[in-house]
């Protein structure tokens, strides 16, 4: 698996609003060491797609969001947005051109500060940047408040420790959508929440989409979930691309070995396939020393030497699904 290339990447198409072409994140882990988060990882999105990203915890699915922002300096690679690349700008300058992409994280109540009022930690970016509609305005905020389901004029004046997980989380979808941004990246957005809430926040995810005319990069382990909000999804592994395919051809007809493995996991699933047990053995390696040529061949049933010398790169295997797998 874990493989690199550009064969996925719509070149061609005027829609795409993101490209991301070989993006390397490394972290310093003493002694000399490494770790290989993200390596060589390309992506694009459509206007008004939502590309799913999954794998299991590791997979450096989270750091690739966060480098996307450059929350996470990068080592090298590009970051396209709107024609302009983000990957080397700094300060103001990278402030300015990024102000459309906004991110949701994973915790909501961590990643509100506690001290301060709704109605502030919603309007902080509009004080800052303004936005289309022109400067700050109470009406705004109380319209995005209304739109995430959290209407009522008692709402603005309380604090986080007021509100639960799920409410916390529609505030954060609240600040973040008050700058009318083009991108949102969602780092597991419901995996901190009950599941009854988890259902309530993606159909508000859904139903925003649309009225916001959003474009999204969902990062998630959970498979259902990615299922019923990507229109394509990407396979990650120890830094590595698996699989990208169209959310359908991907549920349908796995080619990846790691894909399969993580498609025969899920609790009554309909598709033909061995016990997971069969195709995925083994611990993860250690992404400071990943394995050589193909990242996915320690754990693989499918795996022969020529996995071990050689790194397999993105083929399409049918329309619209491309496979990093020497085997596929």
């Amino acid at each position: 698996m874990a493989g690199t290339g550009h064969a996925h990447l719509r070149l061609d198409d005027p829609n795409i609003l993101l490209r991301v072409r070989d993006l390397v994140v490394e972290f310093p882990a003493g002694k000399g060491q490494v770790v290989h988060a993200v390596s060589g990882v390309s992506i694009d999105l459509a206007r008004g797609e939502t590309l799913g990203v999954v794998g299991e915890s590791g997979c450096g699915k989270t750091t690739l969001g966060r480098a996307v922002m450059r929350l996470e300096d990068a080592q090298s690679g590009t970051i396209e947005f709107r024609d302009h690349d983000l990957f080397g700008l700094g300060g103001s300058e990278l402030a300015v051109k990024r102000r459309d992409m906004q991110m949701i994280f994973q915790d909501p109540v961590s990643s509100l500060n506690p001290r301060r009022r709704v109605r502030d930690l919603v309007r902080e970016g509009l004080e800052i940047w303004g936005n289309e509609s022109g400067p700050f305005s109470d009406a705004r905020v109380e319209a995005i408040l209304a739109a995430v389901g959290l209407a009522g004029e008692s709402v603005g004046e309380r604090r986080p420790h007021e509100f639960s997980g799920g409410q916390c989380q529609r505030i954060c979808i609240a600040r973040a959508l008050v700058m009318d941004p083009e991108v949102l990246i969602l780092d597991e957005p419901v995996s901190a929440l009950d599941v009854s809430v988890q259902a309530q926040i993606l159909n508000l995810l859904e139903d925003l989409k649309v009225e916001f005319g959003l474009t999204m990069v969902f990062v998630s382990h959970d498979l259902a979930v990615v299922r019923n909000v990507s229109d394509r999804v990407m396979v990650m592994y120890l830094g590595k691309v698996c699989e990208v395919a169209n959310t359908e051809r991907l549920f349908d007809a796995p080619a990846h070995p790691y894909s399969r493995a993580l498609l025969a996991s899920i609790p009554g699933h309909e598709l033909n396939l061995p016990d997971a047990s069969t195709l995925i053995s083994g611990e993860l390696p250690s992404p400071i020393e990943p394995p050589s040529g193909c990242r996915f061949r320690t754990r693989c049933p499918m795996a022969t030497e020529e996995c071990a010398e050689r790194e397999p790169e993105l083929r399409e295997v049918a329309v619209g699904q491309f496979v990093a797998c020497h085997h596929a």
